[in-house]
């Protein structure tokens, strides 16, 4: 049973995107050039840094056009929401193939649109979630940038281009890192992830009164409120699953958001005043850009991240970076959403106990250790996909900027 067309979301989002900026062919071939470079020393400044070593060895980004971002990104969806699909496809007898045809054309216009809205905005991700390889296994994960987005910002802020493309680099980087010097935080945010899905009330009338609370956040946000689609189709057991994704979300970024901003003054000359000017746009565009903004939930989702980086500077500032790194010890030792906004009661809970949670005799592990769980726009906007081929094959760009 397919629950969304993913050719048609393909197809949809593809045909919609924005072209990117105008480049010549060889600026094109520039900017992907320097942005796997780039990529790679980010990752030295970040592993020094935060102190989290891994054993994978630093491999140069993936870059991307805005169509490839589209096609990474179902291919990734794909892979996430198979537990979901499978349920379903147990339950396909109950509903005529008609209204399942339909509806998985619906959706696929609708994630494709959705898609051609961020595909403009994401300048890179960490992707956790990508099809397994030709020997069946699943990757660890993959770090992606979206040149023409990079391109495009650098030219709309006025800024030094060297200097943005690095200071970028050191936020995604800073996830890399993450999730290959924490063995278990990728399963984790997977395992939470999948009960998260398998936790949607699937029956028609509940589906109809979902849609109906869409309807109204539709509605809502249009007139300028809170309201947005992922508060409004949850269950009650998805919003306490989504509690602890929001946390460790919030947790990631903001470290990603810490990291670039405490290493950027020393490798980045023009970083504050990348940062200003990137914050300032951040909070602009168009009433119809924040109407869609705040009906995905970016904007609480940049709240949120400024939130984490916030946490994550009270608690290095109280207990180092060392302290800090206990928080990777194991999901116990996560900070919890209440946590986030009182850094002080994480810090008496895990970075000053005599005795961490999760690991037993009370020490802790070594950053980038194993837990004791089984073995994630702008910049930090992350999501699940694969790259297309001219990117990483490292062919020549289109003049246009679609992939540099």
């Amino acid at each position: 049973m397919q629950v969304i067309d993913w050719d048609l979301a393909v197809a949809t989002g593809t045909r919609l995107v924005r072209p990117g900026p105008q480049v010549s062919r060889e600026e094109a071939r520039q900017a992907v050039a320097q942005l796997r470079r780039l990529s790679r020393e980010a990752e030295g400044h970040v592993r020094e840094f935060t102190r989290i070593d891994t054993e994978t060895a630093p491999q140069p980004a993936t870059i991307v056009d805005r169509p490839g971002w589209i096609k990474a990104n179902v291919a990734g969806f794909r892979v996430v929401l198979e537990p979901l699909t499978d349920r379903l496809a147990a339950r396909g007898a109950q509903t005529p193939a008609i209204v399942t045809s339909m509806g998985a054309r619906v959706t696929g216009v609708e994630v494709g649109a959705v898609l051609a809205f961020l595909a403009s905005r994401v300048l890179g991700q960490y992707e956790l979630f990508l099809p397994p390889d030709p020997r069946g296994e699943a990757p660890t994960g993959r770090l992606t940038l979206v040149a023409p987005n990079i391109v495009h910002t650098e030219q709309e802020l006025d800024v030094n281009p060297d200097d943005f493309r690095l200071w970028v680099c050191l936020h995604e980087e800073t996830h890399r890192v993450q999730f290959t010097g924490v063995p278990w935080l990728r399963e984790y945010v997977r395992s939470q992830t999948t009960q998260f899905l398998l936790a949607s009330d699937i029956d028609l009338s509940t589906l109809l009164e979902r849609f109906r609370s869409a309807a109204d956040a539709v509605a809502d946000a249009v007139r300028g409120g809170e309201g947005n689609l992922i508060d409004a189709i949850q269950t009650p057991e998805q919003r306490a699953i989504l509690d602890r994704l929001t946390a460790v979300m919030t947790l990631v970024e903001g470290h990603g958001d810490y990291v670039m901003d405490a290493v950027g003054p020393s490798v980045v000359p023009s970083v504050a005043e990348i940062r200003g000017k990137f914050h300032h746009r951040r909070e602009g565009g168009s009433r119809f850009d924040r109407t869609i903004r705040r009906l995905l939930g970016i904007d609480l989702k940049m709240k949120q991240y400024a939130q984490g980086s916030a946490f994550v500077r009270a608690v290095v500032d109280r207990v180092g970076m060392d302290g800090f790194n206990k928080v990777w010890t194991s999901p116990e030792t996560l900070p919890t959403t209440d946590e986030i906004a009182h850094p002080e009661r994480w810090v008496a809970r895990v970075a000053e106990a005599k005795a961490v949670p999760g690991v037993g005799g009370g020490t802790p592990l070594p950053a980038g250790g194993d837990g004791a769980a089984p073995k994630t726009g702008d910049a930090g906007e992350s999501a699940p996909g694969a790259g297309d081929g001219t990117s990483d094959t490292g062919d020549t760009p289109k003049p246009d900027g679609a992939e540099g």
